[in-house]
């Protein structure tokens, strides 16, 4: 899934490959990508693209004045063609959701695909005067690299949510999702299960150190990148997420995995747990 980090280095991509670009034939290939109706997704076409910017892990490109959002969800991204094929796609094929072509001031004719794999479709895609009119845009918390270590510290106080929780929480902080919160949690040397709110200020200021540490490295990897390349940039930089069985690069020690009915997080015990490994959550349901 994209996170903070990739979608940031999307839109600097985006500001530094669309902007000044007029807008063309944009190719719908999936209706369910469409959140609205009203402005129409025609209604971009012969705009130029003034910017693009991130909010938490939604990207939004802005045509002169109007604003396309997209949230990437689990499996969505972007592609950048050269050379796209002037023929529309054939609607429900492949991953590809949206196509929006491009008149480039250099006179090339690019484009940028919003894509898809798998089965279960949750990509999805606004047009807007403002970009807050996206419900799961305005519920959105502070952005995690916007906080201070105070701000932080005042948005742990008096909760019960487990850190994973916490972390991955979109209206609490806007911008970590699985991947990193295990980074981050890693580097902080501290349990997924650990409740928040009672943290002792050393292990407030780990966390905080280590979000901040964690995000700002992957943005440095990440921007300048192709972004094709994206993806693997992510994978490259990551040392417990992903890699259940595989020695921790810190202390040797397996990285174990939680499992639930669709999600997993992974974990070093030596480093996380005091060499406590954590139930399986769905090994525990099925011993009940």
């Amino acid at each position: 899934m994209p996170e903070l980090p990739e979608v940031e280095a999307l839109a600097v991509f985006l500001r530094e490959h669309a902007v000044g670009s007029v807008i063309g034939r944009i190719d719908v290939a999936a209706l369910s990508v469409l959140q609205t109706a009203d402005p129409p997704i025609t209604a971009l076409q012969g705009r130029d693209v003034t910017g693009a910017e991130r909010f938490g892990k939604f990207l939004a490109i802005e045509a002169s004045g109007l604003h396309l959002v997209t949230h990437l969800s689990r499996a969505g991204w972007l592609r950048w063609l050269d050379e796209p094929s002037p023929a529309p796609p054939k609607l429900g094929r492949g991953p590809l959701a949206l196509r929006v072509h491009l008149f480039a001031p250099d006179a090339t004719t690019p484009a940028f695909d919003l894509t898809e794999a798998g089965t279960r479709k949750r990509l999805a895609v606004w047009v807007v005067d403002d970009p807050r009119q996206v419900p799961g845009l305005a519920r959105l918390g502070p952005d995690a690299l916007a906080l201070t270590r105070d701000e932080f510290a005042a948005l742990l106080s008096g909760t019960s949510s487990r850190l994973k929780t916490l972390l991955t929480d979109q209206q609490v902080l806007a911008g970590i999702g699985n991947a990193y919160s295990d980074e981050i949690l890693h580097v902080a040397q501290l349990s997924p299960f650990a409740t928040a709110g009672r943290l002792d200020e050393d292990e407030v200021t780990a966390l905080f150190g280590a979000m901040r540490s964690v995000l700002t490295d992957a943005v440095t990897r990440s921007v300048g990148q192709d972004a094709a390349r994206l993806k693997g940039e992510k994978r490259s930089g990551l040392r417990v997420h992903g890699r259940t069985g595989l020695p921790c690069p810190v202390c040797g020690d397996t990285v174990r995995e939680v499992s639930y009915s669709d999600r997993s997080f992974q974990y070093c015990p030596t480093c996380q747990t005091g060499g406590k490994v954590l139930a399986d959550r769905r090994m525990s349901r099925l011993l009940k």
